[in-house]
């Protein structure tokens, strides 16, 4: 039995959309994804996985809305998010006879969305997309925003277009299907919103994470809810990070994308990396005298308790530094490294990589 959705809406004026929370609502997606992008034919892009579970019952609910589907499956590993894979999908969509009225429908975690919404922004100037996340990480933060992009081999997500979806379709059984160690990856982004937002809904994880974790729906939806509109209220403030206030959501990335590429983004989960980085930046803003001593302690804790790691592999120090000076983030020889005023309030300041990771920190 479905329960009651929920609605976050994304305000950003003609680009403004819906993302709507549910619990086993999946089948009603087709009708949504009908009404929001006016589209007669998509293409459905997800990874095996995932397509296994719920390619299906998304196909099904799409064709019942009256909508042609050209379901298209991508590798499911970070490193499917290149230019190569893009042009394939462009081939595919054209091979299809997909044009200007169509749409893209993402269906999976944040790399299947960044690569979905990096070719709806630039297959034929710009088409329609929707995003229907399958776990926490891509629900919270990667869905929403419209940041799409793909990696290089010099870094992630170098190349890319900001391009809103039209839709965001969070069905949370989804959830139930990830092992433990993805569900804690993607819980990485929701601390990562108390930590630099919100230091209410910080100590409400502290409270309710075990709960959270059992997928305990009086916990979760609520956490997700939460985490899905600071995002948007992000988002609306700041669409295309001019002002700053965006970039506070790269809060532990600069060093967590430094790792990924150091372990060839196979051999560690996203939100791992990002909680490593996060402990990093709160033990840096500490030592910098930008926060409160005290202020890395919380952070650390429950992100442990959420099985996280927080300390740094033990790799070159020099190779981290080389991977940062790729950072897009990047301006000279600065990068717009976002630190902690205390839980609940984060700035950015200009460290170089040097500044990042000094010398005594590991590596």
């Amino acid at each position: 039995m479905s329960a009651r959705p929920r609605v976050v809406r994304v305000d950003l004026g003609e680009r403004s959309y819906p993302i709507h929370l549910g619990t086993g609502d999946l089948d009603g997606v087709g009708d949504a994804v009908a009404r929001h992008t006016g589209a007669n034919q998509v293409g459905l892009v997800t990874v095996p996985g995932v397509g296994r579970r719920y390619g299906a019952r998304v196909v099904r609910s799409l064709r019942a809305a009256g909508l042609k589907v050209t379901r298209v499956q991508v590798p499911d590993s970070d490193a499917t998010k290149n230019l190569g894979q893009v042009r394939k999908l462009y081939d595919r969509f054209l091979t299809a006879g997909l044009d200007r009225k169509s749409a893209l429908v993402a269906l999976g975690g944040g790399m299947v969305g960044d690569l979905t919404g990096f070719t709806a922004a630039t297959y034929l100037r710009g088409i329609p997309f929707v995003q229907i996340p399958t776990t926490v990480l891509a629900m919270v933060d990667a869905s929403i925003g419209g940041k799409t992009g793909v990696n290089l081999r010099q870094g992630k997500n170098l190349v890319g277009a900001f391009h809103q979806p039209s839709l965001v379709w969070i069905d949370t059984a989804t959830l139930r299907s990830l092992s433990p160690r993805d569900r804690a990856a993607g819980m990485a982004e929701v601390v990562k919103a108390g930590a630099i937002w919100d230091a209410r809904y910080f100590a409400r994880l502290e409270r309710d994470c075990d709960r959270v974790m059992e997928l305990d729906p009086r916990a979760l939806i609520p956490v997700l809810e939460r985490a899905c509109r600071i995002k948007a209220e992000v988002v609306r403030r700041d669409e295309r990070e001019e002002s700053g206030v965006r970039a506070l959501l790269n809060f532990g990335h600069t060093l967590g994308h430094a790792i990924e590429k150091q372990m060839g983004y196979r051999r560690i989960r996203h939100g791992e990396a990002v909680a490593i980085g996060m402990v990093h930046a709160a033990r840096r803003s500490e030592a910098l005298g930008l926060a409160p001593a005290g202020t890395a302690g919380p952070i650390e804790d429950l992100l442990a308790r959420l099985g996280l790691p927080t300390e740094i592999p033990r790799y070159d120090r020099r190779a981290h530094l080389a991977a940062m000076k790729v950072d897009k983030k990047k301006e000279g020889r600065k990068i717009h490294y976002v630190v902690l005023r205390r839980i609940g309030e984060a700035q950015t300041v200009e460290l170089s990589p040097a500044e990042i990771l000094p010398a005594r920190a590991p590596a």
